[in-house]
């Protein structure tokens, strides 16, 4: 099967065709087109992702995606199916990637597919090569996005339990909104991460919240509350952090801020990322998990799968942890195929239509 996918949930406009054969529990996946277009320069000035501009970006960046995807006529006719992202989202940006589809589908006479863009974080695992290397199944699936953390139990290909996920915000809400608290750019996560590196993730004991209770649940809001009472008992405030570098006077200081900055991200980070460590470990016990799969845009911070595997090897346990490439944990349309052709046929299909808050 030949598809055509598109991806517009959020800031990243994204396209791709793929061919997929083969059985559902053992794919065989050929990547024909893959592209991108970011609008991380458009909304680092507002801090964050601004709706509307998004929207605006993706109605430019769709035709303009699709003439380096689709390059001639053979193309259209090649294709079987064009698949969509229907949430969850931006409704706004959703909506243009939805109408630009069905428009396609009526000017081409191709089926249409919604897509769940948790379900395609779900399947990324395969695109990792390790996916191909040993048996898979039954595993704990652990989604860490800006939107989500959900934890979930794959007996095999053709379907998923949740098992648990955030009740509040999720872990990479968590990186943007501490991000925002060290006055750091935009996008949050990947500046926290960098800082992190040169900081003592044990300097500063922030809690795990619900890393003690016996469920497979999630909480961020106390953790990022933690972060900000921490400053205020400092007397900083996130200006603090930002002196001028060209007061010569204030440089002993600056540094001293500096590798306080870093010692509270690193700290910060391995509190974040001590509960789904545990809770996941704890899933693959119980549930005799071959592999642990790590999907979304937190698996690009590779604090989480090093932690993962240093805690298996700690156990002594015999468990593969599988991440995508990096550039398949952020959002991208290959993941989308993947998850048309492979989200489970037993749950009931998603209409064309934006749905902001579709859960897995």
């Amino acid at each position: 099967m030949r598809i055509l996918s598109i991806e517009t949930s959020c800031d990243e406009t994204a396209m791709a065709i793929l061919d997929i054969s083969g059985s559902l529990s053992n794919p065989k996946i050929k990547i024909i087109k893959d592209i991108v277009a970011s609008q991380i320069k458009l909304h680092a000035k507002f801090g964050g992702v601004v709706p509307n501009l998004a929207k605006r970006e993706h109605l430019k960046n769709l035709p303009i995606l699709l003439s380096k995807v689709v390059t001639s006529e053979k193309y259209i006719k090649s294709i079987d199916v064009i698949a969509v992202t229907v949430g969850p989202g931006l409704e706004p940006a959703l909506w243009t990637g939805i109408q630009f589809a069905k428009d396609l589908s009526k000017k081409w006479k191709k089926p249409i597919i919604g897509v769940n863009h948790l379900s395609g974080h779900l399947y990324s695992f395969l695109l990792s090569p390790k996916s191909k290397k040993r048996k898979i199944f039954p595993a704990i699936s652990l989604i860490v996005s800006g939107g989500h953390t959900i934890l979930a139990y794959m007996k095999n290909s053709g379907g998923y339990e949740k098992l648990g996920e955030t009740l509040d915000d999720a872990v990479g809400e968590s990186f943007d909104k501490v991000a925002r608290l060290l006055n750091l750019p935009y996008p949050g996560g990947p500046a926290l991460e960098k800082l992190a590196q040169k900081g003592n993730e044990k300097a500063i004991p922030f809690p795990s919240p619900m890393i003690n209770q016996n469920n497979y649940d999630f909480s961020y809001s106390g953790l990022k509350t933690s972060v900000l009472y921490y400053l205020k008992n400092l007397g900083s405030t996130a200006k603090d952090f930002s002196l001028s570098l060209s007061d010569k006077k204030s440089l002993k200081k600056i540094e001293s801020q500096k590798n306080l900055k870093a010692d509270i991200a690193a700290s910060f980070q391995r509190a974040a990322f001590a509960a789904p460590v545990k809770k996941t470990l704890a899933a693959a016990k119980k549930l005799k998990a071959r592999s642990i799969l790590i999907g979304g845009g937190v698996a690009a911070n590779r604090m989480l799968p090093k932690m993962m595997r240093a805690e298996i090897k700690s156990k002594d346990l015999d468990i593969e942890v599988i991440v995508p490439p990096l550039k398949y944990c952020m959002d991208n349309a290959v993941m989308i195929a993947l998850a048309s052709r492979l989200q489970p046929k037993n749950r009931k299909k998603y209409p064309l239509r934006a749905d902001g808050n579709l859960s897995l």
